[in-house]
């Protein structure tokens, strides 16, 4: 009989947890308490209880070829990053395709989620919802948490003396939404991640004044890289991969230092990472640089104190008439219908073995998708988590050891404050690349590259030089997909279809720099002859 799975949240992981529990065969319900898919995607003017919020501008920070689902690549002429309303169109695209609407309960709201009275045995749940002021009971074999981590805001007030005193108005960034209303104001952002380098530049184009205030600094990206092509194709690589894993870290991190200041000079901008070798998240923004170059964004350090009208910060100098503080400091963990014992956070560091099961538990039912911060898309990343939960949950994979689970926690968490540090943001931090193939190797999925390279030497090199997405994870083992292959290439015309609105005329196939390069060498040569016969 196949086991009743219940799905939390109706988000990315939540789809992708549906279409996994059907592949394996599995019975899966989702409770999504508001009335649509989508989580974090889906934008909505006002801010809701309980449910991520986006501002209306947001766009991917990872192309579409690295975001796709490993056996549904997106359309070709979506573009390479998308604003939040065409990944929602994706997604909508992909629950039809799946026939996955069917499984979701909508606006209903998980109350609780308890060890049924013989869980030692039967691994089972007791799950409480309530819809429509109606609540319900039921058990089920498995659950999937995929209620998302940006849905509590963390505003540490206690860290800015003098805010009670502040006149202004002050948010989280959670509640910003458009500029509008904030016309010819000086602003000021506390925080320098994505979301605060989007909010800071949007403001800046109809503010009086804006401000960025760092504690650490961070290095910034733009969303296009080497020839143009989309940065995660360029720099997620298995050879680049590789070459950061097995360089003397000297020589990593003086890589990385140059690779960060070839569009500018961090240090210049006052943007440069206090700590600047820790593989931290990097800001993906293309207009950052620009705004503070011709001074509609001024970038200042930590705010001391605030005081009625103005703030001071800890170099001493004083910005005067701030009339909004924006929080862009990130979120808390909320899983409000677990138990405290289930997934916990101390000293910075999340129990779950793998991002995702309680070791502690008799039976492993229960996995956490999504509650992971990779250093590259989350797509792929929650989908090879759900691939690995619901075969762990048939019994085709199995969980080693809650003693070798903790160790490989804390060994794991030792790891990532070598790479990423200590601070809180970086809690869910993971290398991209060895993560996914953690998992599929768990799931049978990863592809043997020196295999590969005997049988198909142009598909093995496209795998190792090329972009490392999704599609890789669907070549061999559970799950195949039979188009992966294909889809691995012709991933270049996808990039380039939306690109290519202009029609041009086809290049020449002797183009006019290789002539120039040849004629340099035949002028060199002449050079050199004509020196040799001088002596």
């Amino acid at each position: 009989m196949a086991k009743k799975v219940a799905v939390i949240g109706a988000g990315v992981s939540g789809l992708v947890s549906l279409k996994c529990c059907v592949d394996e065969g599995l019975e899966p319900t989702c409770f999504e308490r508001t009335e649509d898919i989508g989580g974090l995607w889906r934008f909505k003017e006002n801010v809701e209880d309980g449910r991520a919020s986006i501002y209306q501008s947001v766009i991917t920070n990872t192309s579409k070829e690295m975001s796709c689902f490993s056996d549904f690549p997106m359309p070709e002429d979506f573009p390479n990053f998308l604003h939040n309303s065409k990944l929602l169109e994706y997604f909508r695209i992909f629950a039809r395709k799946f026939d996955l609407l069917k499984y979701i309960q909508f606006q209903t709201t998980v109350l609780s989620v308890k060890k049924h009275l013989d869980f030692s045995s039967s691994g089972q749940w007791e799950v409480v919802t309530e819809s429509n002021s109606k609540k319900q009971s039921a058990v089920f074999d498995a659950v999937m948490v995929c209620s998302g981590h940006h849905i509590l805001p963390h505003i540490p007030v206690e860290s800015f003396p003098g805010i009670e005193r502040f006149k202004g108005q002050y948010f989280h960034s959670r509640q910003y939404k458009h500029p509008e209303g904030l016309e010819g104001k000086h602003i000021l952002v506390i925080g320098l991640g994505n979301s605060a380098s989007d909010i800071a530049v949007e403001l800046s184009e109809k503010a009086a004044q804006v401000f960025i205030s760092t504690r650490h600094g961070s290095w910034v990206m733009g969303r296009i890289s080497e020839d143009g092509y989309p940065w995660d194709m360029v720099f997620h690589t298995r050879f680049r991969s590789m070459l950061r894993n097995v360089l003397p870290q000297v020589i990593r991190k003086w890589m990385m230092e140059q690779q960060m200041n070839q569009w500018f000079n961090h240090e210049n901008y006052g943007l440069e990472p206090q700590n600047k070798y820790l593989m931290k998240e990097p800001v993906l923004n293309d207009d950052l640089p620009s705004r503070i170059l011709y001074g509609a964004i001024k970038v200042k350090p930590r705010v001391k104190e605030l005081t009625e009208t103005s703030a001071i910060f800890e170099d001493g100098t004083v910005e005067e008439k701030i009339d909004v503080i924006v929080f862009a400091t990130g979120y808390t963990f909320s899983f409000p219908f677990l138990e405290d014992s289930l997934i916990k956070v101390e000293d910075k560091m999340v129990s779950l073995y793998k991002y995702m099961f309680p070791p502690q538990l008799e039976k492993s039912t229960l996995a956490c998708i999504g509650l992971i911060q990779p250093l590259g898309s989350i797509f792929p990343t929650v989908e090879l988590q759900a691939r690995w939960a619901t075969r762990v949950f048939k019994g085709l994979c199995a969980l080693p050891s809650e003693r070798t689970m903790m160790a490989d926690i804390i060994k794991r968490n030792e790891e990532r404050i070598d790479l990423f540090g200590k601070s809180r943001s970086q809690t869910l931090q993971t290398n991209y690349i060895d993560y996914l193939d953690e998992l599929a190797l768990e799931v049978g999925a990863k592809p043997d590259i020196l295999i590969l390279l005997l049988k198909d030497p142009k598909l093995a090199v496209k795998l190792y030089f090329g972009p490392c997405n999704s599609y890789q994870y669907r070549l061999t083992g559970p799950g195949q997909w039979k188009g992966a292959k294909n889809a691995i290439l012709t991933q270049k015309q996808r990039i380039l279809k939306p690109l290519k609105t202009r029609v041009l005329k086809a290049s020449s196939d002797f183009p006019v720099s290789f002539l120039l390069k040849i004629l340099g060498l035949l002028a060199l040569a002449v050079a050199l002859f004509f020196q040799l016969q001088w002596f």
